[in-house]
């Protein structure tokens, strides 16, 4: 039983007559007597004594009106109740990140959107990038950042921004008194800390063989994670190179450029088809913190 059902036999029982009945539901008659002997056929009973000349409610078809008219009202009741409820619950949007940098790059923007868009309720995924992966080709998530190199062949990427490569270390660490470092300075800078494929991507990781080659080992700290790298670097034990995301900077950190080291993109990466109202804001908010945030170049965090 459906509502085309009973608003057909609604209609039929108001005119007793099934042309008028189409003409008022705007579809063919034909259709109309479907829709009735389909409903007749499963309730097991006639609901109208049809002839060539008059058509009029049998005796179950006189009790079914009630029920059918209050069968639509309530189906009309759950669907205006329904849509209310869809209009107060909050929109969900799900984000993708790969370490706590992009998780602080995000407080600004979210602030933003939070007093943009009220209903919108972020859903922040901390994860390693094949898992993210597998989250945005199942719409778990609408949204990972990314550097381009790292991005999904078959998702879309939008470059927010193009990163300067930094050192990055302590303000009483060495390289500190610089205010833009060589790879040979770099090379002779100490300790450095680092992280292994996939969590420095391909890109950085090369660059990074340019500073290592020849260290000893004592001199590599190698790390499972940026989280850390930085606890290391804050700490004084070792410096690190990594693309410089300036809304992300930590306070009490130096960021040295290094300008033989060409910069590289990072952006956002979503499904072809994906972008929504709601990821056009995000990236929209995002896109502007980071180009309004690009220059000058600071060597020191801002709080």
């Amino acid at each position: 039983m459906n509502t085309t059902q009973l608003e057909c036999f609604l209609q039929v029982a108001n005119f007793l007559n099934f042309s008028r009945a189409a003409e008022q539901l705007r579809i063919t008659q034909p259709a109309v007597s479907h829709q009735i002997s389909s409903l007749e056929d499963e309730l097991g009973t006639k609901l109208f004594f049809r002839t060539s000349k008059s058509v009029r409610l049998t005796q179950a078809g006189h009790l079914f009106t009630q029920y059918a008219n209050e069968i639509l009202k309530l189906s009309g009741l759950s669907k205006a109740r329904l849509k209310e409820c869809q209009a107060t619950l909050p929109l969900r949007f799900g984000i993708g990140c790969r370490n706590f940098m992009e998780l602080r790059l995000l407080r600004p923007v979210l602030a933003q959107l939070h007093q943009e868009q009220p209903r919108l309720l972020p859903v922040l995924r901390l994860l390693p990038y094949a898992s993210l992966e597998n989250l945005l080709a199942e719409d778990d998530v609408q949204v990972l950042l990314s550097l381009q190199e790292s991005a999904p062949p078959k998702a879309v990427y939008r470059e927010l921004i193009r990163c300067p490569l930094v050192c990055i270390c302590s303000e009483t660490h060495p390289l500190a008194v610089y205010d833009q470092l060589t790879i040979e300075q770099v090379k002779n800078g100490g300790r450095i800390a680092t992280c292994p494929p996939p969590i420095y991507p391909p890109a950085l990781f090369s660059v990074q063989n340019q500073v290592v080659a020849e260290r000893n080992p004592d001199q590599m700290l190698f790390c499972d994670n940026l989280e850390i790298v930085h606890t290391l670097v804050e700490a004084g034990y070792a410096f690190a190179i990594m693309p410089d995301l300036r809304p992300a900077r930590i306070p009490g950190l130096r960021y040295i450029p290094i300008p033989a080291f060409s910069p590289i993109s990072f952006g956002a990466v979503y499904h072809s088809g994906g972008l929504t109202p709601t990821l056009r804001l995000f990236l929209s908010a995002l896109g502007t913190l980071l180009q309004n945030s690009s220059s000058p170049l600071l060597p020191s965090a801002q709080a």
